[in-house]
């Protein structure tokens, strides 16, 4: 693990330091996410975290679909069908 201290410019702006984005393969244009919890921010690739937020939602998602299905695969929602 490296830590590095950065300041904030006026604009908001950080600079990530030349070791940290040669460790991740960082270069211009490149994607990156910041997620907020707290007063904490983890920073991740863009091509990384999509997969981790994935793998964290699926089980959300899967449980969302039941619900949704027990909400509206019933008998009482088919007479939404002739409206």
């Amino acid at each position: 693990m490296t830590v590095k201290t950065v300041k904030v410019s006026e604009k908001g702006q950080i600079a990530i330091p030349l070791d940290i984005r040669e460790a991740m393969g960082l270069k211009k244009g490149d994607e990156l996410v910041l997620i907020q919890q707290g007063d904490k921010v983890l920073m991740e690739k863009g091509a990384t975290v999509s997969g981790m937020l994935r793998d964290e939602f699926t089980g959300m998602l899967k449980l969302s679909e039941k619900t949704a299905k027990e909400l509206w695969d019933n008998e009482f929602d088919e007479v939404w069908n002739n409206v």
